[in-house]
């Protein structure tokens, strides 16, 4: 089984600086499973490695989406695994680095496919959008199971749960019983650093790095992209705080208050994402600062490989 190293943990605990080092150390090359560095003309907000950043080391799965493309698990895997199967061949290896924990377990267990016709998949965003509360209550007369897992207001769930039961006939929690992670086989052999910070530090670090964008030039970026013809409502733009300087551009609320929303809302992230790898298995939890201890780790993992 092909051995693979993955980076994850909250936002702005240095994941992406890590990854340059392990990878100029190890022989290896960057892998994104980042869902907001996907997107071309995303740099700044999103916190996507520079090349002064990258100091040479290989890159892969950033910049390859234009803003009103759609990004999703299935996609990613798609994309991936070829991308993977490439570095190894040449010899070296990969180091999977981001914050989107559903990526990552989809990466490591594969998913379930099921192809839905665009007509339903369209007949199913135009009633989400419309009335989402309508939409639940599909949802729980089509599969009142799975609807007691979900929030009403989650659109995401709520929707693709009723392509499926739409375009199948039959309950989405069927197949998700039927491929549960819990149960599912790992694809590949991977070694997973978690980064962490006490929470005092990692939220003071996410004010100061929100205040660092706005400097660099993140109200410039995203004026630039709707002046290019990107929609306030393309895909990109739910990246975490892009939708708040839409809205200063707009005039609609000041820049100092976007600057407030945006630390929040990134802090909330940060705080489900370390709900969610918390639960995941198998992750080896260290401070950034902790680089010898994650080197000697490494180094065991790949031995004989």
């Amino acid at each position: 089984m092909k051995k693979v190293i993955a980076l994850c943990g909250p936002t702005a605990t240095g994941k992406s600086e890590l990854a340059v080092e392990l990878a100029l150390r190890f022989n290896g090359e960057v892998i994104n499973f980042d869902s907001q560095q996907f997107y071309r003309g995303l740099d700044i907000g999103t916190a996507k490695p520079t090349e002064e950043e990258k100091r040479g080391v290989p890159h892969h799965l950033y910049s390859i989406l234009s803003p009103d493309e759609e990004m999703n698990a299935g996609k990613f895997i798609k994309l991936v695994d070829p991308v993977v199967e490439d570095v190894w061949e040449r010899g070296r290896v990969p180091i999977l680095v981001g914050g989107t924990g559903l990526y990552l377990r989809a990466f490591e267990y594969g998913l379930f496919e099921v192809i839905v016709p665009q007509e339903i998949r369209e007949r199913v965003r135009a009633m989400v959008r419309e009335n989402l509360a309508f939409a639940y209550e599909e949802l729980k007369r089509l599969d009142p199971e799975y609807a007691k897992k979900v929030s009403p207001k989650d659109f995401v769930r709520i929707s693709r749960a009723l392509e499926v039961c739409l375009a199948t006939g039959k309950p989405f929690s069927e197949f998700h019983k039927n491929h549960s992670f819990a149960l599912a086989k790992p694809r590949y052999l991977i070694l997973k650093i978690g980064l962490i910070l006490e929470r005092e530090k990692l939220y003071n670090k996410i004010n100061k790095r929100v205040l660092e964008m706005i400097n660099r030039g993140w109200v410039d970026e995203v004026k630039k992209l709707l002046d290019m013809g990107y929609s306030p409502s393309a895909k990109a733009f739910k990246a975490i705080g892009y939708r708040h300087i839409i809205s200063y551009l707009k005039g609609e609320i000041s820049l100092d208050t976007a600057i407030k929303l945006i630390q929040r809302d990134t802090r909330r992230y940060a705080k489900r994402q370390i709900t969610w790898f918390k639960k995941e298995k198998n992750i080896h939890w260290f401070r950034p600062e902790e680089r010898e201890k994650i080197f000697t780790l490494v180094e065991s993992f790949l031995k004989d490989r």
